[in-house]
């Protein structure tokens, strides 16, 4: 039986993203499944947003951790909203980022998640998509990513519990569902786990032109952000000789067992850096 599965995110200034996140969730979910916080009421509507349920909010003149703070306090209580109307599960990442099943499982997203017995929540494999310098081109925004990016720095970071269940015993009044800590990053009140047929493809720095263009309208605190993720992304991307579609399975495994010793609601890899050539199977899913 098919369940009931809403989309959620939080954008500003970034309707390239947002077109594309409602292209692909538009597909799988349906547009009217799709739930998009605008942060400012001077945000433009997408071009592409069909027929997705999208609200203008105030934007608070918050620093950057405050902000992030707010925002998810915002998708938490979309979150419960939602699971009061009769949503079964809901996904919940920033635009950029793409939940895709394993294309050899022959399910669509929707299908792949309702055959799943998702107690609290449930994540996939964190993919940090992003440009290696020396081979790829700038990103053509009339393609699919994938077309176009061949590699992804295997990340904790983004090995995210994306999507949360409504468990028939939580009182919602009371929020006691599981909760999400800022970026989506974590999960409250629920074991984190990671399934074997799910990745979660962040895409924020697969193009270092448009990295640069975002960091020069951003203030600076972000700009310091975006510039360590250059370097943490697309640098180690392009210098590294190593990247092995292998090294997936590997990282799966180690995210699996270890956790921090400061938190059991993230996976840990004990520092590797690893960079994995992303299977050519995985363009049919057509990010």
């Amino acid at each position: 039986m098919m369940k009931k599965i809403a989309a959620i995110t939080m954008a500003y200034n970034d309707e390239f993203f947002l077109n594309r996140w409602i292209a692909y969730y538009g597909r799988e979910l349906g547009e009217r499944n799709l739930y998009i916080y605008l942060d400012g009421v001077d945000q433009k509507i997408p071009s592409g947003a069909g027929s997705a349920n999208i609200t203008r909010i105030p934007k608070p003149a918050l620093g950057r951790t405050k902000g992030d703070k707010y925002r998810i306090g915002l998708m938490n209580k979309l979150a419960a909203e939602l699971f009061a109307q009769g949503y079964d599960l809901v996904i919940g990442c920033d635009c950029d980022e793409f939940l895709i099943v394993d294309p050899n499982t022959n399910k669509s997203l929707a299908q792949y998640l309702s055959d799943l017995n998702i107690k609290n929540t449930v994540s996939g494999l964190g993919l940090d998509v992003g440009q290696d310098m020396n081979l790829e081109y700038e990103l053509d925004t009339s393609k699919p990513f994938l077309a176009q990016r061949s590699y992804a720095l295997l990340s904790t970071r983004y090995t995210k519990p994306v999507v949360i269940a409504k468990n028939q015993k939580s009182e919602i009044r009371n929020q006691k569902f599981p909760r999400w800590g800022s970026g989506f990053h974590s999960v409250k009140r629920t074991n984190f786990h990671i399934d074997k047929n799910l990745y979660l493809l962040h895409f924020g720095f697969a193009d270092y032109n448009t990295l640069l263009a975002k960091a020069a309208g951003r203030d600076p605190t972000w700009q310091k952000h975006l510039k360590r993720q250059i370097a943490r992304t697309i640098l180690m991307i392009t210098n590294k000789k190593r990247r092995r579609e292998s090294y997936i399975k590997l990282a799966r495994t180690l995210q699996t067992i270890f956790r921090p010793i400061y938190t059991w609601t993230k996976p840990a890899m004990f520092g590797l850096k690893l960079v994995t050539k992303i299977p050519e199977r995985f363009r049919k899913s057509n990010v």
